[in-house]
C-alpha cells in the first residue's frame, strides 16, 4: 500500500480528475474552484482570499471573470494555493454578450477594487441600483439590475405581450448560435495552453443548458422575443410543452454542432464538458415533477451526453 500511495501522490490534476470520472479511485478527491459557472467565488471573496494568502499587495484589483454572478477570476497562483485541479475554456463572449477584454477599473458595493471588461457599461437608477445593458449598449433597455448594496445582477424581465397564435420557437432559440471561427480559434489555443499546465480542462458550453433560467431572459439580446419572463417560462413547461420541446430541439441542434466543432479543434485537450447549469430543485422541493423532467428534459440530456461519450474521450 505504501508504494501505491507514493505513486498516487504524484498524480497530476488532469489524471486525478479523469480517474475520478472513470470511477477509479484517485489519490484524493479532485477540487474545482471556478472552472464552471456553478463552482465560482464572488469577486469580493476572491479578493479577501488572495489578501489572506498574501498573494497580492493591498488594493490589487481582481478581474471579474463572469459578470452576471460577479465571479472573480481564479488565477494560477490561487489555484495552486488551494490545490484546485480544473481550469475552464469557453467562447469569447460572456452572459451579457460582450468579450472579456479591454479591462478597466470598477468598485463593488463592498468596496472591492476590481477589473471589468471594457463594455461593462453600467448606470445607476434613481434607487441607486446598477443597471447593465446587452452587449454594453446603453441605447437599448437594460437587461439586468444589481440592487443597491447587492452582490450580483438579477435579470430584468423584458417580456413582450404574449400571443399564443404568434409564438415562434425560433425566437426563444435566437441566442443559441454556432461558434464563430474566432471562438473556435480562441478555444483551440486556450485549451492547448491550459492542458499543458497539467490541469484538467473543462469546456463550458452554454447551448446545452436546456431551460437554464439564466438564459431564458435573453440577457445578451437587445430585443428578446418569445417567452422571456421567468414565471411565464415555468408555467409554459406545463401549458405549452410542445413549444418548449421545439425550442429545445433547436437548442440541441446548435449545441451538438458546437460540440462537434470544438471536439475537432481541441478535443484532445479537454477532460470535462460542462453540459448544464439548469436548476431543477429549490431548497426543499423540486421545481418540476419527475414526470415532466423525464418527458421534456431527459431526452435532450441523453442525446447530448450520448454524443459526448460516443465521440470523445
Amino acid at each position: 500500500m505504501a508504494g501505491a500511495d507514493t505513486q498516487q501522490a504524484s498524480l497530476a490534476s488532469r489524471e486525478r480528475v479523469e480517474r475520478a470520472l472513470a470511477h477509479r479511485e484517485p489519490d484524493r478527491v479532485p477540487l474545482d474552484l471556478g472552472a464552471a459557472p456553478v463552482t465560482g467565488m464572488h469577486v469580493d471573496s476572491v479578493y479577501l482570499l488572495r489578501q489572506a494568502l498574501g498573494l497580492d499587495p493591498p488594493g490589487t484589483p481582481v478581474k471579474v471573470a463572469e459578470p452576471f454572478q460577479m465571479l472573480g477570476a481564479i488565477e494560477p497562483d490561487l489555484l495552486d494555493a488551494v490545490g484546485a485541479d480544473a481550469v475552464s475554456v469557453g467562447p469569447l463572449n460572456n452572459f451579457f454578450g460582450f468579450p472579456q477584454e479591454d479591462w478597466k477599473p470598477w468598485t463593488t458595493f463592498g468596496g472591492t477594487p476590481v477589473l471589468v471588461p471594457g463594455l461593462f457599461n453600467t448606470e445607476p437608477d434613481e434607487q441607486g441600483d446598477i443597471l447593465m445593458y446587452p452587449e454594453g449598449d446603453t441605447s437599448v433597455p437594460p437587461c439586468a439590475r444589481m440592487p443597491s448594496e447587492g452582490f450580483y445582477f438579477d435579470a430584468i424581465s423584458r417580456q413582450e405581450p404574449l400571443d399564443d397564435q404568434k409564438l415562434d420557437p425560433a425566437d426563444n432559440a435566437e441566442e443559441f448560435t454556432l461558434l464563430s471561427d474566432a471562438d473556435l480559434a480562441h478555444i483551440e489555443n486556450e485549451a492547448g495552453r491550459l492542458a499543458a499546465t497539467g490541469k484538467a480542462v473543462m469546456f463550458v458550453v452554454g447551448d446545452t443548458g436546456f431551460g437554464d433560467i439564466a438564459f431564458v431572459p435573453g440577457l445578451k439580446l437587445k430585443h428578446p422575443r418569445g417567452i422571456r419572463d421567468v414565471q411565464q417560462w415555468y408555467m409554459s413547461l406545463s401549458l405549452r410543452p410542445q413549444y418548449i420541446h421545439e425550442v429545445f430541439e433547436r437548442q440541441c441542434e446548435a449545441g451538438l454542432r458546437n460540440l462537434e466543432a470544438v471536439n475537432a479543434v481541441a478535443g484532445d485537450s479537454i477532460s470535462v464538458v460542462y453540459v448544464s447549469g439548469t436548476d431543477f430543485g429549490a431548497q426543499d422541493r423540486p421545481f418540476i415533477s419527475p414526470k415532466l423532467y423525464r418527458d421534456l428534459f431527459k431526452p435532450f440530456h441523453k442525446r447530448v451526453n450520448d454524443w459526448i461519450h460516443q465521440h470523445t474521450s
